[in-house]
């Protein structure tokens, strides 16, 4: 019933904002899940997980890092293309890489000077962006590998993976048990769930780090049009801190209240686009976040969530000195973040909504990604 909503609403954004648009239809006759072996990381098995519906999309997730590393949609002519930024092979995730598709934690985005304080006692983690802690710190839960299990019925498929993050792991205290959900069903809609618990009370802010391209990164993504259902963002410092202020993001190049290409105003905006949107919503109700337009390709998406804030970050540190997949070159601005995420840096500030997470207590967020195609 919760999913048949969120097409309704998803379906009535879209049509709202760039007209009707229809999934392309396949000769697939089941949603399925096929799970292949993808290599192996820390001495441990590594396996890659393909989801496919009856539309003919696909989507491809590893146990290691929990990343989603393929979304294959259709374009406005039936094309069927892979719109996410990535690696052919496990050994592409395993090196250095900027996070793509990666489930990041212990704590995603970032944390002042690698410390916090928590019923009086300091903390200090894995210091790993300049002064500050980023996306779990040195070897976050997307170096690691996560436990999996396929499940697929006659409405979705899905990989739900698990892992134990132990006590004092990269700093933070508590052995946090943690499991993320994505499943696809047959309206191109995939659904990501995380939730953890604690036997300490500890600092949790989990988000999905996938880079997005709809236009199959033969080109930037400085063409799309994006909306952001958010009047507010977190202003930040020289090195990307939250200062607690929230300025309003009208009459300035921060406001993508209406649709605007995303290289309209990024000139104007220091290093471009890498802030967190305050959603127009209440924390932890699912709401509409964010709505993304190619009129090279077509394609849409649009993103729902029940996280408060979500990190738009528009590809300033790609550089083309990585080559993804089919050899592409990634250059500056070849994909797009939306993670769906508590602010940066709610530790250290009390106005912020709470991201501690206590024993007795479960941390569940979801994120719904529905990809839509205008003709």
């Amino acid at each position: 019933m919760k999913n048949a909503l969120f097409f309704v609403i998803f379906s009535l954004i879209f049509v709202m904002f760039f007209g009707s648009c229809t999934p392309k239809k396949s000769d697939s006759p089941t949603i399925s899940v096929m799970k292949e072996s993808f290599g192996t990381a820390d001495g441990k098995p590594v396996y890659l997980y393909t989801l496919k519906n009856t539309s003919g999309m696909e989507v491809k997730v590893t146990n290691f890092g929990a990343i989603i590393t393929s979304i294959i949609v259709p374009d406005r002519n039936g094309k069927m293309g892979d719109i996410v930024l990535g690696f052919d092979s496990l050994s592409g995730y395993t090196a250095s890489n900027p996070y793509f598709g990666a489930l990041v934690g212990r704590y995603a985005n970032r944390i002042a000077k690698g410390k916090f304080v928590l019923d009086g006692r300091e903390y200090t983690l894995a210091v790993n962006d300049g002064p500050n802690h980023l996306h779990g710190g040195i070897k976050g839960f997307n170096k690691v590998v996560w436990e999996g299990k396929e499940f697929s019925d006659t409405t979705r498929a899905g990989i739900t993976l698990t892992y134990l993050s132990k006590d004092n792991e990269e700093g933070y205290p508590g052995n946090l048990q943690v499991t993320v959900t994505y499943s696809l069903d047959n309206h191109n809609q995939l659904t990501t769930v995380i939730e953890a618990v604690t036997d300490k009370a500890t600092p949790v802010n989990l988000c999905n780090h996938t880079y997005f391209n709809l236009s199959e990164a033969d080109t930037n993504i400085l063409g799309h049009e994006v909306i952001l259902k958010a009047t507010r963002y977190t202003e930040v410092d020289a090195n990307l801190i939250p200062t607690g202020q929230l300025p309003d993001v009208a009459g300035t190049a921060m406001d993508f209240t209406t649709a605007h290409p995303i290289g309209e105003r990024i000139a104007e905006v220091p290093g471009g686009y890498d802030h967190n949107y305050v959603l127009d919503k209440k924390s932890g109700e699912m709401g509409f976040a964010a709505n993304v337009f190619d009129p090279r390709t077509g394609r849409g998406l649009i993103v729902m969530t029940t996280q408060p804030g979500v990190q738009f970050y528009t590809g300033n540190f790609l550089d083309g000195t990585i080559t993804g997949k089919g050899g592409k070159v990634y250059e500056k601005h070849y994909g797009f973040c939306l993670e769906t995420q508590h602010f940066p840096d709610s530790p250290n500030q009390p106005s912020f909504p709470n991201t501690m997470l206590k024993p007795g207590e479960k941390y569940q967020e979801t994120t719904v990604w529905q990809f839509m195609v205008k003709k």
